[in-house]
């Protein structure tokens, strides 16, 4: 970390930089930025946190960045022509990167937990820094959602918590490599499974990370985290499994519609009951791999699984938007195989119709999961279910549409799935929304687009709109 230095975060708004800002912000550095979503009005709620926070906003015009004092802050896939860029480059400002920043602060800390893996990060850092928190242990938490459990009036977009205690809890990415610079010494490795990288590449990734950490949490149903668990010695290992043989083992999971109760057991005897507020296996596991790590920070297994149940989850992770005319909304993260699968396997749990849309997060994961997002979506839709895409996310720049949502949906079609290619999104929505009876579960999906919430808000209005409650009276 650069200190005493002020830090300008270029796309100050994103899901990876807004905490990230929260928390330099909060331990009283000087901070400002510029976002591209700002500048077309949108979100202004989003902004308006911010700057209650203290940081200054700008235009994303070169304007804010005047010094070659600052350090100069933004993500890899920024492009060169960006004027702040520009300008930084012009006046001789200091360039950082959001993963390089990160990782500083990570590997200052006394108690570093770092969470890896390619589905489940930010809900097993949630529940991490949740169960610190209560605790009393007042962890910093670096997040890639929203944690509902430190939404207020406040702090509306609480991706970010800011403690004065020995615990720093971050999700680290690998889809860019940079999970390389974190030094843990406790870390958790929930899956391993395709998303941004070749299977291969992310083994030798996740490898390198657990082999820093003291204690590494790993989920050993996932055959690639078994493997993995194996190149390192017993006693530095804490092994989780629904069922399975590990250090600890969920059992007797009762499923709810947005709950799951379940027993977990410790390996020597001890045993405690987890009644989960969030939904489906994938929770259990998710909390298996938060308990596991607070277990390694010092927490019984006792207090871990009864605080663990004071969760609510975190925003777009199934989170229901509402219900109108016996239809529900729900919005979700979902963008990759394994989030898609565990989303469709939870809600097909209970009774009812699912109509998706899945905005595709980019051209070039679309391109790398189109053989595995076929098959889950065949696999796991039901005959009854049916699916529009509309066109990836797209938010400038260069970009190769060698697969695009149209082939998606041509594959789909061959295997006789009801799946249709509608290019506009809100033309997309307008479809489910018209199509929609009671009974049905509308699924709103995808990542790197804040602007799906709203989405999935305008469906409900849409369904009351049709259905006449919204009528003048």
């Amino acid at each position: 970390m650069v200190h005493g230095k002020p830090y300008f975060f270029v796309g100050i708004g994103g899901s990876g930089m807004m905490p990230l800002a929260m928390i330099l912000a909060g331990r009283g550095a000087e901070v400002a930025g510029s976002d591209r979503t700002l500048d077309q009005g949108r979100l202004p709620r989003k902004f308006d946190d911010l700057r209650a926070k203290g940081v200054e906003l700008f235009a994303q015009d070169g304007s804010g960045i005047t010094s070659a004092g600052q350090v100069v802050v933004a993500s890899a896939a920024v492009e060169a022509d960006v004027p702040d860029i520009v300008a930084a480059e012009r006046v001789g400002a200091a360039r950082m990167t959001r993963a390089a920043l990160l990782a500083s602060l990570f590997n200052e800390a006394s108690l570093p937990i770092g969470v890896a893996g390619t589905s489940g990060k930010s809900t097993v850092t949630g529940m991490i820094g949740w169960i610190l928190h209560i605790l009393g242990q007042d962890p910093t938490v670096m997040n890639g959602a929203v944690m509902k459990n430190f939404v207020g009036d406040d702090t509306p977009y609480a991706s970010a918590l800011v403690g004065q205690g020995l615990p720093f809890v971050s999700e680290v990415d690998e889809s860019d490599g940079s999970i390389a610079g974190y030094w843990p010494k406790i870390a958790v490795l929930n899956n391993v499974s395709l998303d941004h990288k070749s299977l291969e590449e992310l083994r030798d990734l996740f490898r390198t990370f657990i082999a820093k950490a003291g204690t590494a949490v790993i989920n050993v149903d996932n055959s690639d985290g078994a493997a993995l668990a194996m190149t390192l010695p017993d006693d530095r290992v804490t092994s989780f499994s629904i069922g399975g043989e590990a250090d600890l083992v969920a059992s007797n999971l009762a499923e709810r519609p947005f709950g799951v109760d379940f027993d977990v057991a410790e390996r020597g005897g001890k045993t405690a009951h987890v009644k989960l507020q969030v939904p489906g296996r994938h929770n259990v596991a998710n909390a298996l791999a938060a308990i596991g790590a607070t277990r390694a920070a010092g927490i019984t297994l006792e207090d871990a699984a009864k605080a663990i149940g004071g969760f609510v989850g975190l925003r777009r992770r199934m989170e229901l938007v509402g219900e109108e005319g016996g239809v529900s909304v729900i919005d979700d993260f979902g963008h990759n195989p394994d989030k898609i699968g565990a989303t469709l396997d939870t809600l097909h749990a209970f009774p009812g119709r699912l109509l998706l849309l899945f905005q595709p997060h980019g051209y070039g994961p679309l391109k790398m999961m189109r053989r595995e997002l076929v098959e889950t979506f065949a696999a796991k839709m039901s005959a009854d279910d049916e699916l529009v895409l509309p066109d990836p996310v797209y938010q400038g720049g260069t970009v190769t549409r060698e697969v695009t949502s149209a082939d998606i949906i041509g594959d789909l079609t061959v295997s006789g799935t009801k799946a249709w290619h509608i290019p506009d999104r809100a033309a997309a929505a307008a479809h489910l929304a018209a199509i929609a009876a009671p009974g049905d579960r509308i699924v709103v999906m995808g990542a790197r687009d804040d602007t799906l919430s709203q989405l999935a808000a305008d469906m409900l209005r849409m369904i009351a709109d049709k259905d006449g409650k919204n009528d003048p009276a």
